[in-house]
């Protein structure tokens, strides 16, 4: 389908968008059912987004340091637009920032980084019941017995990194939908959608986790090679200390609809 080159990326970006989601609730037997011909369009328009498009730049941030760094969020959010159907924004990343290992209940998602690289980790979710069959292992150090609920069977999925020149990150409900967001080697920044957007009043709450280490010396994040998938429990945590998110305006084209 031709495109208006008057248009900017990011207005079609949204409008395809809010086409591809709305009226299409995260399935919840895994993978959406949505129109092949729109989630393919939506994910061209997400691939050719660059940085430029936005009007950001890169930035050469450092590890906060000094009086000034210890109140400096490690992150920051630049909001674009959200509707009933979805959310959209920018998410800046300071050098050696990591978003923690999170969750999106419910909820599809694009991430495409505009500029540097970010390493994602990824997880997926198996089911909460701790029959016999898949008893928590003996953790170290021991869990107290009040944190056993708080327990998330899951398997490691994958561990990639991403780039500009990369195609986006996509998460399902119950595809990679579990991510911890880590900067390698200098900042970074990411166009981020999430469909539908969060919203805890809807049950759609973002929860934070950390992977556990086993009496027997496993962990949950050291990876698999080929196929081969490993198993990992997930224990959910307030949000760390060292982690907020802090804004700032979006210098981009407007978005309207």
């Amino acid at each position: 389908m031709p495109r208006d080159n008057t248009t900017p990326l990011i207005q079609s970006i949204a409008k395809q968008a809010d086409l591809t989601f709305r009226g299409s609730p995260a399935a919840a037997d895994g993978d959406n059912k949505l129109a092949a011909d729109q989630h393919t369009e939506l994910l061209s328009l997400v691939t050719a987004v660059r940085a430029t498009d936005l009007k950001i730049a890169p930035r050469n941030s450092s590890p906060s340091s000094g009086a000034a760094g210890l109140h400096s969020p490690p992150v920051t959010y630049m909001h674009i637009c959200e509707t009933e159907a979805f959310s959209m924004g920018v998410f800046l990343l300071r050098t050696g920032a990591s978003i923690p290992l999170h969750d999106h209940p419910g909820m599809n998602g694009m991430l495409k980084v505009l500029y540097g690289k970010v390493s994602l980790l990824c997880f997926d979710k198996l089911e909460d019941d701790l029959s016999a069959g898949h008893a928590p292992p003996h953790f170290e150090p021991p869990l107290a017995a009040f944190q056993t609920a708080s327990l998330r069977r899951t398997v490691l999925r994958s561990v990639a990194e991403y780039s500009e020149d990369s195609g986006p990150c996509l998460l399902t409900p119950l595809r990679d939908n579990l991510h911890q967001i880590d900067t390698v080697e200098g900042p970074a920044a990411f166009l981020d959608i999430l469909a539908p957007p969060y919203n805890p009043d809807d049950g759609r709450d973002c929860h934070y986790y950390k992977a556990l280490r086993t009496a027997a010396g496993g962990g949950g994040t050291g990876g698999k090679s080929g196929e081969e998938q490993q198993e990992a429990w997930l224990l959910e945590i307030p949000q760390p200390e060292d982690f907020w998110c802090g804004g700032e305006p979006y210098p981009g084209p407007v978005v309207s609809f």
